[in-house]
């Protein structure tokens, strides 16, 4: 299995919506490879974007400079999040990538032409739009004129609508397959490809043979997907599933503008694509560098890298926007990590250093099923339920001390040794949702004592 996130802007450090996505993808990529799969997870940041431009000279300060230090907290993720992934691309640093973007640009020479356009610009999401408003930024739209290279998108308008009807391109949620439908059954229009390296400030790559444009933000952008691949053929032409995750924001460059790219390059297509909602703040989305942001890093120094995981994968749902708050970040980590999680260990423990356990005991209903039940919710990408499913074991085992109150049986040690098989239990499925806090379990498992595993973050 392929795995992406997008690769975003690097106008600023990363905010919580990025770490949702990379939890999200971080959850799968553990998951298949715990199953016995080859997984490739693959991120990285967007470069060259007009908005790192902007950002630079509103903070005084050199483009290459201000790119290079965002991009490293974005590479910093992987310590400060626990995760796993195998590649990271940076656009502007990446020498491969340039060299590949330039091979797709070629491959669809047949669909690229020039002309002259005009239309309203938005910095904030890098595209056009006929009229002047944006749904996502609030800032004003720019009127621009320019000579530009254009894509016939309009071309791969039926091909793409089959494919998405067919099943051969995936997308989840349904109601997001439904959006993309729509849009493309409305009719689509060439896009402009490339931007004048005079408004680009001379940052981005080069339109081969016209130096004075640089390839558009999104075509390069989008390339990466296979500009970073060491094998190619191995990752992208043979493997059977390849899915992008990504935020409903940019639906439209993933699963048209970028189908449309391979199409007329005559390469694969990705399989699936994933499409979460957006972590909010009041109402209002969180992002890198509008009033509503939160710093992954900061939170995590506040208060662990399991406790934002953990809100991140058993609070957020499959569809819908959801309010983000640390004090209901806390009610969930106290409520399952500490309270729920941390005093099943302790509790169990404590008892089998007291009467010992039998090895052979009937194990809970919920771990005979949990690993089913976490395979097809996240064959959905419903990470929620997928998390739901290993906490029914959390649940069904403090429910088990309850009614069995094993320290009143006279032989306890069949009881104690189906708590601690679902111990282990939990260790293995909980390691996909929580690496450290599974592996802190497991080293309790192996010696049999003990130790307190979540400090309470409330009062």
């Amino acid at each position: 299995m392929y795995i992406t996130t997008t690769i975003p802007y690097v106008n600023a450090r990363p905010h919580l919506g990025f770490a949702l996505e990379i939890v999200q993808a971080d959850v799968l990529a553990r998951h298949h490879r715990a199953r016995g799969e080859q997984v490739r997870f693959q991120t990285g940041t967007d470069d060259n974007s007009l908005k790192n431009v902007l950002a630079a000279e509103a903070a005084g300060v050199p483009v290459r400079e201000l790119v290079d230090r965002n991009a490293a907290a974005f590479a910093e993720l992987r310590s400060v999040l626990d995760l796993s992934f195998d590649s990271f691309i940076r656009t502007s640093a990446d020498p491969r990538h340039r060299e590949g973007m330039e091979r797709l640009w070629a491959a669809t020479g047949h669909d690229l032409y020039q002309k002259h356009y005009e239309g309203l610009y938005c910095v904030g999401c890098e595209q056009f739009y006929p009229e002047g408003t944006c749904a996502e930024h609030s800032a004003p739209l720019q009127h621009v004129s320019e000579h530009n290279w254009f894509f016939r998108l309009s071309r791969y308008q039926d091909q793409l609508i089959e494919l998405i009807e067919s099943g051969g391109l995936r997308i989840e949620p349904v109601a997001r397959r439904n959006e993309v439908l729509s849009f493309l059954r409305g009719g689509i229009e060439d896009i402009s490809i490339s931007r004048s390296a005079e408004r680009a400030r001379g940052w981005g790559i080069p339109v081969p043979g016209d130096p004075g444009q640089v390839v558009y933000v999104w075509w390069d952008a989008l390339a990466n997907y296979v500009t970073a691949l060491e094998d190619y053929e191995r990752w992208w032409v043979r493997e059977p599933r390849k899915t992008h995750l990504l935020g409903k924001g940019v639906i439209r460059f993933h699963a048209v503008y970028w189908p449309a790219m391979l199409l007329s390059a005559g390469l694969p297509l990705p399989t699936e694509i994933f499409v979460h909602d957006y972590l909010t703040f009041g109402g209002r989305k969180i992002s890198k560098s509008g009033d509503f942001t939160a710093d992954p890093a900061e939170v995590v120094g506040r208060y662990g890298a399991d406790a934002l995981r953990w809100w991140l994968l058993r609070e957020v749902p499959r569809v819908g926007d959801v309010d983000f708050t640390e004090e209901r970040l806390v009610a969930r980590h106290d409520i399952d990590l500490a309270n729920g999680l941390g005093n099943l260990v302790n509790r169990v423990l404590t008892l089998i250093k007291r009467y010992g356990f039998a090895e052979e005991a009937a194990p809970l209903e919920s771990c005979l099923v949990v690993g089913e039940r976490v395979h097809a919710a996240l064959e959905d990408f419903d990470f929620r339920q997928a998390a739901a499913a290993v906490w029914a074991i959390v649940d069904e085992a403090n429910a088990f001390i309850e009614r069995e109150q094993p320290w009143k049986l006279s032989d306890p040690t069949a009881c104690l040794g189906t708590l601690l098989h679902a111990l282990r239990t939990l260790a293995v499925q909980l390691e996909p949702f929580l690496p450290r806090a599974a592996a802190r379990v497991a080293a309790q498992l192996e010696v049999l004592t003990p130790e307190p595993l979540f400090p309470r973050l409330g009062r």
